[in-house]
């Protein structure tokens, strides 16, 4: 995934572009970059982040990094912003998205005039490198995006830094967020709403699907109008959205709580769960948790403890079995509210399985009796094709998958999957049984599809939801 931050101010702009960026740290693991354009013209810095905190790495770079215009960005890959001299002039560049056609667009640009490309590690193309490339195909700035929004398969939205402004592009169904806020002599742009809350900024609009404006200190001009079409990812509410952020004006921690709420009116259907408390995995499980607690009755707990002091985010290692260990030392069980207790536990999703495995034995052998499971989302059954939600390379990492293909072959029809997409089908509730038995959990019920698009609010036409039924 990612987070992007824009700033254009009639004064400086590096410590409102240096705290925006950060509070995007939740976004990303592995990189962090800022660009700005001031007197000395262009300048960046880009750190690797992935064991030191994004403020830590870039506070002694402030000095240098002095105008009022800049972007930052947290990546999960490649660094970025780039710096790009082309026949379009100047500017800074980064990106938020994933492209799935590169091959092609790379013989596009051989083709357009492009003579190389620089490789990253492990010889691939940087993604933003290739939408810069894209871009300076085209007359002006603007039609360049806009043959970027047309060429991509997957999503892009992009911020781009000029001497004279900040072009924001939101993708072109708006899969991933754009917000704009506004203060005294000042514009900036974030994926994150409350990215620029503290900053002093008033939320100003939301860009729509393929939307493209361009920032100064005392304007924000549209100079794309927004597409009817929007499928804005519907798993930002559910995890990767922080609880102070809002989309299409939807709050992410007060839609956890509805999905909590609802996830309890359907276990009110159910004589046989009666547990003593109900607990959510930290961090994003906890709202999803508090929304339960409180429609069912049931006392909301914290049987165990993330400890946050020196551990990264879990899944930030290569390995998998690297983030197996830093998730189980991160959460330090108390005994006292587990021993002889019948736990429900919320998390966000379940993935490969193998962290909640590990968790659910922990609460046994800390004396709990029994361990309900309850996610906070359908059960994941593709891959996202749309933006990098994860490091798995094939959807064969998923546990919905390994037992599909245990029951039906490596081959499965597409409406074979869609069948055990439907909660109200045999295969579905067989595919349940059998994850609830390899996982070792004493009941398992996911949240349903239609209960999470009404816990979010939104027309399901507007959204994606492609990981969970493939649309």
């Amino acid at each position: 995934m990612g987070g992007i931050f824009g700033v254009a101010s009639k004064s400086s702009c590096t410590l409102d572009l240096f705290f925006g960026t950060d509070y995007h740290s939740h976004l990303g693991t592995r990189r962090g970059g800022l660009a700005v354009y001031g007197p000395n013209g262009f300048n960046r810095s880009i750190h690797n982040i992935e064991n030191t905190p994004f403020r830590t790495k870039f506070d002694g770079d402030l000095n240098e990094l002095e105008g009022n215009l800049g972007i930052g960005c947290i990546s999960d890959n490649e660094p970025q912003p780039l710096l790009v001299q082309s026949h379009l002039g100047s500017f800074a560049i980064t990106t938020v998205g994933k492209i799935n056609n590169m091959d092609e667009l790379v013989d596009i640009s051989y083709k357009n005039g492009c003579t190389h490309f620089l490789e990253m590690s492990g010889g691939s193309i940087n993604p933003t490198e290739m939408v810069a490339s894209l871009i300076n195909q085209k007359s002006t700035i603007v039609e360049g995006i806009q043959y970027v929004q047309e060429l991509v398969e997957g999503s892009m939205t992009l911020l781009l830094l000029t001497p004279k402004g900040i072009y924001a592009a939101r993708d072109r169904v708006g899969r991933t967020p754009v917000i704009l806020g506004k203060k005294e002599d000042a514009f900036c742009a974030a994926f994150e709403s409350f990215a620029f809350f503290n900053l002093g900024y008033e939320p100003y609009r939301e860009l729509g699907p393929g939307e493209v404006v361009f920032l100064t200190p005392e304007s924000a001009e549209t100079l794309v109008k927004p597409q009817e079409e929007m499928k804005i990812c519907s798993f930002l509410w559910v995890y990767y959205g922080y609880p102070t952020s809002t989309y299409e004006g939807i709050n992410v921690e007060e839609m956890r709580y509805e999905c909590g709420k609802k996830l309890a009116q359907r276990d009110a259907q159910r004589e046989n769960v009666k547990p003593d408390l109900v607990a959510g995995v930290p961090d994003s499980g906890i709202a999803h948790a508090i929304g339960y607690a409180n429609e069912s009755g049931i006392p909301f707990s914290r049987p165990f403890i993330k400890y946050t002091p020196t551990w990264p985010r879990s899944f930030m290692p290569t390995q998998q079995s690297q983030r197996n260990l830093i998730a189980r030392m991160k959460l330090i069980p108390v005994e006292a509210l587990i021993k002889n207790k019948s736990l429900l536990l919320i998390d966000d999703s379940i993935v490969r399985g193998t962290q909640l495995r590990e968790t659910t034995e922990f609460l046994y052998s800390s004396g709990a009796k029994e361990v309900h499971i309850r996610p906070a989302c359908p059960p994941l059954l593709f891959g996202c094709p749309y933006l990098n939600f994860s490091r798995s390379k094939s959807e064969m990492d998923l546990i919905t998958r390994r037992i599909i293909a245990d029951r039906e072959g490596d081959n499965v029809p597409a409406e074979v999957l869609a069948d055990y997409a439907n909660p109200d089908s045999s295969n579905y509730k067989e595919m349940l049984e059998e994850i609830g038995r390899q996982l070792n959990f004493t009941t398992l019920h996911y949240h349903r599809l239609d209960d999470l698009t009404a816990s979010i609010g939104l027309s399901p036409c507007k959204m994606c939801t492609h990981c969970f039924d493939g649309k």
